[in-house]
């Protein structure tokens, strides 16, 4: 059964360790809060989208070795070198939750947007699919971000989908260069008002409103970001809930 309004969870978080290599991972709280959200029911169907990355391989082994064992129901969206499926707009509106991996959200978006996935996602957001995801699955449902996706120098992002109204700040206590990076943005009026998250951190959406922040750690935050009248930054704390 779809979300009962439309909804998107941008986060900084993701998988877990379990300590033995770099891809013995398990699934984090984030994704039983995206099916709750979904009201999935007992088996959720998940579709995981890589383009941030190129749709790397390694990526796939990872997350379905995540939730092998689960209640979940994992399939993948490649459209590198071509589409795996042969009707995208079935596939993903047959899903509860759409996760969004990291990498460049640059090429996230012009790939999308070449192959139609951007009207697409959209109608799956207003039929109730819960779209989510971590760093450029973030950012890219927003207007834009500060982005590594043009070199080893952060730099802004303003094209992205802009379904939400806001700018979006990721890694925001892991990365040293993100937050003066945002507060620059938005002093000069290149992004919005802005949603910043630490690692660990991610914010909810119904609709366009920003409704809670959740944590899958203790000890971190988000933030919002706005511009006053003389052109300083107002960083105001948003406590997150822990899920468990």
């Amino acid at each position: 059964m779809p979300a009962s309004a439309p909804t998107i969870i941008a986060t900084s978080m993701s998988l877990f360790s379990r300590g033995q290599g770099p891809y013995d991972m398990r699934p984090g709280p984030v994704f039983d809060l995206a099916a709750e959200l979904a009201q999935a029911g007992p088996e959720p169907r998940l579709c995981y989208l890589g383009q941030a990355a190129g749709d790397q391989p390694t990526a796939f082994t990872a997350l379905y070795g995540a939730f092998a064992g689960t209640r979940f129901r994992m399939s993948h969206l490649a459209l590198f070198p071509m589409p795996n499926v042969d009707d995208l707009r079935a596939h993903l509106l047959a899903q509860d939750v759409v996760w969004v991996g990291g990498g460049s959200v640059a090429n996230l978006c012009a790939v999308w947007r070449v192959h139609g996935l951007a009207e697409i996602l959209h109608e799956c957001w207003q039929a109730g699919v819960v779209l989510a995801g971590v760093s450029a699955g973030s950012i890219c449902w927003h207007v834009g971000g500060s982005t590594d996706s043009f070199g080893r120098e952060l730099r802004a992002f303003t094209d992205g989908l802009g379904w939400l109204p806001y700018g979006n700040g990721v890694h925001y206590d892991s990365e040293e260069r993100r937050r003066p990076m945002m507060h620059r943005l938005v002093a000069d009026g290149t992004l919005p008002t802005s949603h910043c998250t630490d690692d660990g951190v991610g914010l909810v959406y119904r609709g366009t409103r920003l409704v809670e922040a959740v944590a899958d750690r203790e000890g971190v935050g988000a933030y919002e970001l706005t511009r006053a009248p003389d052109g300083t930054v107002r960083e105001t704390p948003l406590t997150p809930r822990l899920l468990t």
